[in-house]
């Protein structure tokens, strides 16, 4: 169940409610008693955990890219045109 936030407007008491979504808004005052509640619009505070949620948008911030699957010889990139340079090559010569 989510939780609400009020505030009176005519004393200024703020109060948090747990209310279910299809619950009528509350109205009274518990601390002067009159009809000025009005619900506040404030910020979710849950968070997503688990496989498959981020916690930002940047989902590959400080992790290594994918590996590439061209073959050896295949200087074009995989001739899909798609702009990207194939990953380096190291070799060792031995004389």
């Amino acid at each position: 169940m989510p939780i609400y936030e009020y505030q009176c407007a005519t004393c200024g008491h703020q109060l948090e409610a747990m209310q279910k979504i299809s619950e009528e808004s509350l109205k009274k005052c518990p601390e002067c008693g009159k009809d000025t509640l009005q619900k506040l619009i404030s910020a979710a505070g849950f968070q997503l955990k688990g496989t498959g949620w981020y916690a930002t948008d940047f989902r590959n911030k400080g992790k290594p890219e994918a590996k590439e699957t061209s073959t050896q010889g295949d200087s074009t990139g995989g001739g899909s045109g798609s702009g990207e340079k194939p990953a380096p090559t190291t070799e060792t010569k031995t004389s």
